[in-house]
């Protein structure tokens, strides 16, 4: 979405439209009404079901068919992906940043949740014809789920050149052995697909090394050893560690090409990233109105903790905070739209650091407003920071993407040189 006279400057904020589309405004509103509708009063439900089932149970709780239903007739459906919701990354952005005000219903009930989301894409761009019938379809149909399956437990996984699983030809198929853990999704039973990365030929050029396959979750030798804990929480979804041993596939099951899998996962992560940190901006837009409400109803030391200059601050910042994060991950969107992933880079990064830490400011001072409550789960704030904790280590750890701006500094245009 680019302004008349916007230059081919990425961080010409100048030449960029940060307005959203009458269509994207018409489908905020529906949004909104459907939030308020049905996904927070569906919230009470979701969380009876899933205590009632237990936390090592994956069982997807009914009354997400009955909001993903809700979310189709509304035609709130597969917006993130631009040619099929037919807004612009920006324009999602917006979207996104709502649905994250509920993380766990939400996103999933517009089929627009991890990793799923990031598996579409992958699939829309790179998939045959034939990969797009059996896998693409189902998945924008929302009747399966998927998990993509890159982080190694022996290696570190932040530098994808370390990935040790191998992926060897051997006729007209493909052998996988492996073990992969942080599998988002792979519990669930509705999980039909696992987008599996590995090394086709560890000689080749570096990052000519990976490829990416897709493996049913049924074939033989995939095993899903454990569903791992959010600081000590297990999600729906579970994320997991996976065991592939002695793994054939059709060689008909590459994505895309024989060693495109490093550039692939590049594609797969830029849009993913901003939609995460929308998400984030969603979580923490939340975990301030939760701040705000307890601040006005609670009373210490003669006066509403609102009057509090202490707690005045709080609120403050953290709006501060909250508004700086969108106006980085809007400015990043709109360079997607106009540029490509590969000109927002340095962009997507900054919002992939600095939003998990806005978030996390915000959710913590909530917590603290909140007393024990707080790290109760009488409230969602416990849950909201597990979570946005580990957003610091997922899509690139902090190090990583702080590594990429600074090396990407030196090389930037600079119109004014004293």
């Amino acid at each position: 979405m680019t302004a008349p006279g916007a230059t081919d400057d990425p961080f010409d904020v100048a030449g960029l439209d940060l307005t959203p589309s009458p269509r994207a405004r018409e489908l905020r509103a529906s949004l909104v009404e459907f939030m308020n509708e049905h996904v927070f009063p569906a919230e009470a439900d979701y969380h009876a079901f899933r205590h009632a089932v237990g936390p090592q149970d994956h069982t997807p709780a009914p009354v997400l068919e009955t909001l993903k239903s809700e979310a189709r007739r509304r035609g709130l459906w597969n917006l993130f992906l631009p040619d099929v919701g037919r807004i612009s990354q920006l324009d999602y952005a917006g979207l996104a940043e709502i649905t994250g005000w509920s993380l766990e219903l939400a996103p999933e009930a517009t089929n627009g949740a991890a990793p799923d989301t990031g598996n579409m894409e992958l699939l829309h761009m790179f998939g045959t014809p034939e990969q797009q019938a059996q896998w693409l379809r189902p998945l924008l149909e929302g009747t399966i789920r998927s998990a993509f399956a890159m982080t190694e437990k022996a290696v570190a996984s932040s530098d994808a050149t370390n990935i040790e699983t191998r992926i060897e030809r051997d006729g007209d198929e493909y052998v996988i052995n492996g073990r992969k853990w942080w599998t988002s999704g792979a519990a669930d039973p509705r999980c039909a697909l696992l987008v599996v990365m590995g090394k086709t030929d560890p000689e080749a050029a570096k990052h000519r090394q990976q490829s990416m396959v897709l493996v049913p979750t049924d074939t033989p030798g995939v095993e899903i050893v454990r569903d791992l804990p959010v600081f000590g929480r297990h999600d729906q979804h579970g994320h997991c560690e996976v065991l592939l041993r002695d793994v054939r596939v059709p060689a008909t099951s590459v994505l895309g090409e024989e060693g495109a899998g490093f550039a692939l996962a590049q594609a797969r992560l830029g849009p993913g990233r901003i939609h995460h940190c929308m998400r984030a901006l969603g979580a923490a837009e939340r975990a301030l109105d939760l701040l705000v409400r307890r601040a006005t109803s609670r009373v210490a030391f003669g006066k509403p903790l609102a009057e509090q200059g202490m707690v005045q601050r709080d609120i403050a910042e953290s709006r501060i905070a909250i508004d700086q994060a969108r106006l980085l991950c809007q400015h990043a969107a709109a360079v997607i739209d106009a540029h490509g992933n590969k000109a927002a880079a340095s962009l997507v990064s900054m919002a992939k650091v600095a939003v998990p830490r806005a978030a996390l400011e915000v959710i913590d001072r909530a917590i603290q407003v909140h007393g024990g409550a707080g790290i109760s789960d009488d409230v969602p704030l416990a849950m909201m920071y597990g979570w946005h904790r580990a957003m610091r280590i997922f899509d690139g750890p902090d190090e990583v993407h702080l590594r990429g701006i600074a090396r990407a500094e030196p090389g930037r245009e600079r119109v004014l040189r004293p």
